[in-house]
């Protein structure tokens, strides 16, 4: 299922013929197909959206919080009437299996709306301390630039709290995986979005990313993907001083204490680590597993691994899809490589595709034990099923290697909660996860050290997309 307006731009309530004659082939990474190509912007297309939406701002701005709030609640109608061209969608564009892509990739785009929603209606928009009036505004024209792996979910995020905080933005999708982003903004659109509130132009970093990060007429840089590229994304928005909100890259630790279940633990660990193939920048990538019952753990990984099908995403038995790309596919070769070089152990998976599957960027999913804390898939991010188990002697032993790491996004703890609230308060990380809870969109969700700055999810997103005014002698 491919979306219409591929080729085309949506700027100032249209969709509109790009300035740029480049064109990206977008491929389903289950098959190596190409199902359909995607006009790529330039900075010629970038103005115009900017423009589009700094004429918006003032007038979209000024309108009530509940009039906004009513134009989101239309875009959730309109998505949950799409839901499923949204899952089949991002199966195609991803490789997603067709359940996952229903469960997990619509139902974040979903639920982030829903979120959003409720957060605004109890949000403090206005408040007295003292004789001065607090007032919180959206920031002006935002730049939201998403990842290819939770398409919907990332564009949710930012799109949904700029929207009620008052923000007109331009979005630039993943060019990788960019038809969700299209079909969103027919959603939004039909939805009665305002011209020049919601814009869109596909295009690469280097180009279209580039030229929103830095362009004086934007207020604020909304950006998910690598820390790499979001080292580059805050050189380009620094001489213009806009505020820059980054959700990066992630090692993730999973201490299992030794009051945990283990074979629960580590199955649970397991499917963390392996969910959406390990393309996830939160997975639990590095298992720490106390040394007396780190080989029983291996036992348990293994048996885990196992019950994990990979292939076809259209088949609603699969569990595992295939990586985005083969730069993907090549990346993940190599650090299993690595690993198997640096003497970690070899508990299941390896190098190449699974048997049966000849076609499409499908790999094995891999577990390591007697990892250290200096190997190299313990130290890079992945971004692929590959786990690395670590055993430690004491939990601050443990603290210490969960920590040892530029990244600090998120981090799971298993084991009787009482023994894992402490481990938590010393833990590094803007997420920590006791005992595999279900996922809570109302949290705030960002990272510490090179995972980034800033919060999403709920009112920690509205509060990222506003200003914050005092008016002194309001109430004298």
């Amino acid at each position: 299922m491919i979306p219409e307006n591929t080729d085309k731009f949506y700027i100032n309530g249209r969709w509109v013929a790009p300035h740029s004659s480049l064109r990206m082939m977008v491929e389903n990474p289950a098959t190596e197909e190409i199902v359909t190509e995607v006009a790529l912007g330039d900075q010629v297309d970038v103005d115009a959206a900017i423009a589009a939406a700094g004429a918006a701002f003032e007038g979209w701005a000024v309108r009530p919080v509940a009039e906004r709030i009513a134009i989101l609640r239309r875009v959730l109608e309109i998505y949950n009437e799409r839901y499923e061209a949204f899952a089949q969608v991002m199966s195609t564009e991803m490789g997603a299996p067709i359940e996952w892509a229903r469960g997990a990739q619509a139902w974040a785009g979903q639920v982030h709306i829903e979120a959003t929603i409720k957060a605004a209606e109890g949000f403090h928009w206005e408040e007295m301390r003292g004789t001065t009036r607090i007032i919180r505004e959206g920031i002006g024209v935002c730049a939201l630039i998403t990842p290819w792996n939770w398409p919907m979910n990332q564009i949710a995020c930012k799109v949904a709290p700029a929207l009620v905080a008052g923000c007109t933005m331009v979005l630039k999708p993943s060019e990788i995986a960019p038809l969700s982003g299209v079909l969103f903004a027919q959603v939004c659109h039909d939805a009665g979005v305002p011209p020049g509130v919601f814009n869109l132009v596909n295009g690469t970093g280097p180009e279209v990313g580039a030229r929103m990060s830095s362009h004086p007429d934007v207020d604020m840089v909304s950006f998910t993907a690598s820390t790499r590229a979001g080292t580059a994304v805050a050189a380009a928005a620094a001489p213009t001083v806009k505020r820059v909100a980054q959700e990066l890259g992630g090692k993730s630790p999973n201490i299992i204490l030794p009051s945990a279940d283990l074979e629960a633990a580590v199955g649970a660990g397991v499917a963390g680590c392996f969910g959406n193939t390990g393309q996830s920048c939160d997975a639990p990538t590095r298992m720490f597993i106390h040394r007396s019952q780190h080989d029983q753990a291996l036992e348990f990984a293994r048996a885990a691994a196992d019950a994990v099908v990979v292939g076809d995403p259209r088949d609603s038995a699969t569990t595992m899809g295939p990586l985005i790309s083969k730069l993907q596919f090549d990346k993940v070769q190599r650090l299993i490589q690595a690993g198997i070089d640096e003497g970690a152990t070899l508990v299941c998976g390896g190098l190449g595709r699974p048997a049966g599957l000849n076609r499409g960027w499908f790999v094995k999913p891999t577990i390591f034990g007697h990892v250290t804390n200096e190997m190299t898939i313990s130290r890079e991010e992945i971004f692929g099923p590959v786990l690395s188990i670590l055993p430690y002697d004491n939990i601050d032993d443990a603290v210490r290697m969960a920590n040892d790491t530029p990244y600090g996004l998120a981090a799971c703890i298993a084991g009787a909660v009482e023994e894992a609230k402490p481990v938590a308060r010393r833990l590094r990380a803007g997420t920590v996860n006791l005992n595999y809870p279900d996922w809570d969109t109302f949290a705030p969700f960002g990272g510490y050290k090179q995972s980034g700055n800033g919060r999403e999810y709920a009112d920690w997103g509205i509060h990222d997309f506003c200003e914050v005014k005092g008016v002194v002698g309001w109430g004298a």
